[in-house]
């Protein structure tokens, strides 16, 4: 990815980014095919979603997580990282007990989604350390892939070092097994915009969420609390605001095949 690219995003970190009434506001996105959890992945398959930080997966996923579970299939969630950096210098969130709480709250997470077939398989590797980490995900790729998987990651070019690393590695791998890939945004929309041309629109595809669906997975993301709440110790806003969540929480989910 080019450096123009990145110093773009950085920029773009420093503010709200692109808006969710920008984004509804593009005719393109109510309109992209759309596709079914059942194609995904079909009878017989596993869905495998490696996620850089909790809370990744329910963000980006979330909705398609429940369907497939009520479909029966199975879901392997592979956690890359304990999401131990979202709070640095934080007296009240301290490493260790980021490093406990918020594997918690991506189990309630999938509680709460009704998951039934799910495992989840925690790397601990550093968050932030996604110039470092790539080669073991695909260590820890190779060991839990197998035949008839369907593997899910964020995106290649999505904007954030770890979620990068997470996608060259799932791709890297996947294509060496032979597996379906789908790639996830999950950054994206924050520092993108309607028509960039730096996104491949023409791999978007839409995953609707029925009504009770999507009322899951809103029930779901209020399990992460360490990510919705301001740090009164540091003053800090909260990780996840309510201008970030309306970009992830749509009755619909993005993906990329």
């Amino acid at each position: 990815m080019g450096t123009l690219i990145m110093n773009d995003r950085k920029r773009a970190f420093a503010s709200t980014g692109t808006s969710e009434a920008t984004w509804q506001g593009w005719a393109r996105l109510a309109t992209l095919p759309e596709v079914e959890p059942s194609v995904l992945v079909p009878a017989g398959g596993r869905a495998v979603v490696v996620a850089p930080h909790p809370d990744d997966e329910v963000l980006g996923t979330g909705g398609l997580l429940a369907r497939l579970s009520a479909l029966g299939r199975k879901v392997l969630i592979i956690a890359v990282t304990d999401g131990t950096a979202s709070h640095p210098g934080s007296p009240i969130w301290p490493v260790t007990r980021l490093a406990d709480i918020r594997p918690q709250e991506t189990r309630e997470a999938l509680q709460r989604l009704h998951m039934r077939y799910v495992r989840i398989v925690r790397l601990g590797l550093p968050d932030g350390g996604g110039d470092r980490f790539e080669t073991h995900v695909s260590a820890a790729l190779a060991e839990h892939l197998r035949p008839g998987d369907v593997v899910f990651g964020t995106w290649r070019h999505d904007g954030h070092p770890d979620h990068e690393a997470v996608g060259r590695a799932v791709s890297s791998m996947a294509g060496r097994l032979d597996l379906p890939f789908v790639e996830i945004p999950v950054w994206t929309w924050h520092w993108a915009s309607p028509e960039d041309s730096r996104v491949p629109w023409s791999r978007a595809r839409r995953i609707v969420l029925d009504t009770d669906t999507h009322a899951r997975k809103l029930h779901a993301v209020e399990a992460f609390r360490s990510q919705l709440e301001p740090d009164s110790a540091t003053g800090r806003a909260a990780i996840l605001p309510e201008h970030v969540l309306a970009r992830l929480t749509r009755p619909y989910e993005v993906v990329l095949i």
